[in-house]
């Protein structure tokens, strides 16, 4: 039994390594200088403010021609103007608002490494099965350290009662 459940430990572990590998690979991009677009932190300049975040919501919604499900409107410099961005659903789409004379643009597309970061760090590159997947990744890890400690337990009492 012991060599099925360290075949089983060992199927699951690499199994469960694919997440865990996009995950902290993804993660690691954090700690790389501008590898992920809006990680450069720009002062915002508050005398260039002249839109109230209600006139921008007010604006996004004239721009999409419908009130906007928005979950986050934020205040952010991006290239040395203040901008509002209005962030709807799981945040797949985002207007800018200027904050100055309240201009709204869609935002820009990101570019490779932004993708990959938001991907593999949020999504896991599931889509509308992350939730299933999560679970379900989950449960594999759960049963892998489970399946290690019933390792490590059989190999250590196997040697304190084999000096018996």
């Amino acid at each position: 039994m012991r060599k099925s459940v360290y075949r089983f430990h060992i199927w699951v572990g690499l199994i469960v390594a694919i997440p865990v590998f996009a995950w902290a690979s993804s993660g690691l991009l954090y700690a790389w200088p501008s590898a992920v677009e809006g990680g450069k932190i720009e002062n915002i300049d508050v005398t260039r403010i002249h839109i109230l975040p209600a006139e921008a919501m007010a604006k996004a919604n004239e721009f999409a021609g419908k009130k906007l499900p928005t979950t986050a409107l934020t205040l952010l410099m991006r290239d040395g103007r203040p901008f509002y961005q209005a962030i709807g659903g799981m945040g797949a789409d985002s207007l800018l608002i200027d904050a100055e004379n309240g201009t709204v643009i869609k935002t820009p597309p990101p570019g490779a490494l932004t993708r990959y970061f938001r991907q593999a760090h949020f999504y896991f590159f599931a889509g509308s099965w992350q939730v299933p997947l999560l679970i379900a990744f989950s449960a594999l890890a759960g049963l892998s350290a489970l399946s290690g400690l019933y390792l490590n337990l059989t190999l250590w009492f196997g040697k304190l009662f084999g000096r018996n």
